[in-house]
């Protein structure tokens, strides 16, 4: 696998990230881990940790 294959791969599964995130801020979708609720401020920081990431692997390509 190239480079570029294997960025274009990396940064279009952290846009995948990203936009489940935004789904649930929008919608507020309730996250679970065993019985304990993940507060939406994890969304925001996953958010802003994905989509960078994404577009750090779409611009190294």
């Amino acid at each position: 696998m190239s480079r570029t294959t294997f960025s274009t791969v990396a940064a279009s599964i952290f846009g995948i990230v990203a936009l489940a995130h935004v789904a649930r801020l929008a919608l507020h979708v309730p996250v679970l881990v065993g019985s304990t609720t993940v507060p939406m401020w994890v969304s925001w920081v996953g958010l802003l940790v994905a989509g960078g990431l994404s577009l750090w692997g779409f611009r190294s390509r």
